[in-house]
């Protein structure tokens, strides 16, 4: 299990990014919204979108959810 977090600010796409704690590019606290405790990013993404409609898994920690 890990803890999931979704960034405030958009990419310039307009995807929300998914992070596990420990990522390299984690946003500052000020710009990231706690997710939950999951056992993978799929659980993660599905609870960014009840914040955001476009939400992506990060590339460097939650590379099986990155889909751009």
């Amino acid at each position: 299990m890990a803890n999931y977090y979704v960034n405030k600010n958009s990419q310039s796409n307009g995807d929300h990014e998914v992070h596990r704690m420990g990522c390299s590019y984690m946003p500052l606290i000020e710009n990231r919204i706690y997710l939950g405790d999951f056992d993978n990013c799929v659980v993660a993404i599905k609870e960014a979108k009840r914040y955001y409609s476009l939400v992506n898994g990060c590339y460097y920690c939650s590379k099986e959810c990155h889909t751009s």
